[in-house]
């Protein structure tokens, strides 16, 4: 009750931050290619971003709210009315909360289902905020589709929010008959923050006999990996809305900490021992990306000095749990079969890339949709205030298309 309280007394600021970081979209340090769809809708969306960011900066200065408190309040996005197509409950698998959306027309068999798990860098994001995508995804696959809110940090550090998707999934797997859902068809899915925990639960429970395996998994524009932030996307889209370079690392920290430290050391590299860097060189390296994708220019690595402090406090980064990329052959290779989204102007791009061909090289089987004009968050963005993004959609319906494929 004290946010909007707080936001109607602040419009003055709010707009004059908006204002302000317009005016920032001049600089350089935002950089907004000719290429990427819709540039001039998207250039409003992050003067909407920035102005948030700015607002919430003055509140947390103040002592009235902390800016992650704002940023999740703002991103929360409206309520949505009833939907005619879909039956939507609120309810808690294994103490998770959960929004399970069931599709009204009657089916000839058991349907498939699919556990969503949202992005936001694993510090923002809600059943709200992604109510629409998950709508969509039930409607025209005709699922049933499980949005998990698992708990966010830097409040709950890693591995919560793993454990969280891995529980609820759990739960689901098991009680597939109160749902109308084949145990031979579920599929988990994400995006950014939400596809690296769809790969982290795909990959725990490969091994397991205990349960029915998953049928897929889909990752859309995933971070699978927290070793080299110097990859060729990363260079080429460091300024690219809707996550930065800097942004990328700061959310890693956030989830595996509860803070930022030493992201300067971990953007250059310096937060992994030399020996550990050659072992997962095989996976974690540029030589893999094809080299279509390093023709906008790619900057060669300036070697750091390994810092055995700043390395103490990230080691958990190797972890496959929190880093699915660094995963054992053995584990891969037992992946259910794969869809991987990409978006060229994503400064996670080439992790999405890496994956597909371990992937690949294990035996498992991969469809791959790359947006050509996709920048990251885009799919969130098909239908946003008002105004589309049409590669949003595209990538949305090519989820869709591989679901009906299976």
């Amino acid at each position: 009750a004290l946010l909007p309280a707080l936001l109607l007394l602040l419009l003055p600021l709010a707009a004059l931050a908006v204002a302000l970081a317009t005016v920032l979209l001049g600089l350089p340090s935002y950089d907004i290619p000719p290429g990427v769809n819709q540039p001039a809708k998207l250039r409003l969306v992050l003067a909407v971003l920035l102005g948030t960011a700015a607002l919430g900066r003055i509140l947390e200065k103040t002592g009235l709210c902390s800016q992650i408190t704002f940023g999740r309040y703002v991103r929360q996005g409206r309520k949505l009315g009833v939907d005619p197509k879909l039956f939507i409950q609120d309810r808690h698998f294994n103490k998770v909360p959960v929004r399970v959306y069931q599709p009204k027309a009657t089916s000839g068999g058991r349907r498939r289902g699919i556990l969503f798990f949202h992005g936001g860098g694993w510090v923002f994001g809600s059943l709200d905020t992604y109510e629409k995508v998950c709508r969509y995804l039930s409607r025209e696959s005709e699922s049933v589709v499980v949005s998990v809110q698992y708990r966010l940090a830097p409040e709950h550090k890693y591995p919560a929010a793993y454990e969280d998707c891995l529980h609820a999934t759990i739960h689901f797997m098991n009680n597939t008959e109160h749902y109308g859902v084949d145990p031979a068809n579920v599929i988990v899915c994400g995006d950014s923050a939400g596809g690296n925990l769809a790969a982290a639960v795909s990959q725990t429970l490969a091994g397991r006999s205990d349960l029915p395996k998953l049928r897929a998994q889909i990752l859309i524009y995933p971070g699978l990996q927290a070793l080299d932030f110097n990859l060729p996307s990363y260079h080429q889209n460091r300024g690219v809305p809707l996550l930065f370079r800097e942004r990328a690392a700061f959310f890693a920290l956030q989830y595996l900490n509860g803070d930022a430290l030493h992201m300067q050391e971990v953007l250059e590299g310096s937060h992994i021992p030399p020996d550990m860097r050659l072992k997962y060189r095989k996976w974690v390296s540029p030589d893999n990306i094809p080299e279509k994708f390093k023709v906008r220019g790619v900057k060669p690595l300036r070697p750091t000095d390994f810092i055995a402090e700043v390395y103490e406090t990230v080691k958990r980064f190797c972890e496959p749990n929190l880093c699915p990329l660094l995963a054992e052959d053995a584990i891969v290779h037992q992946l259910p079969e794969s869809f991987i989204l990409t978006c060229e102007y994503d400064v996670l791009r080439d992790d999405g890339l890496l994956y597909k061909k371990r992937l690949e090289d294990n035996g498992v089987r991969v469809t791959w949709y790359h947006l050509e004009d996709g920048f990251h968050g885009v799919i969130s963005l098909y239908d946003y205030c008002g105004f589309s993004f049409p590669a949003g959609k595209r990538g949305l319906d090519s989820v869709v298309n591989f679901l009906k494929s299976l």
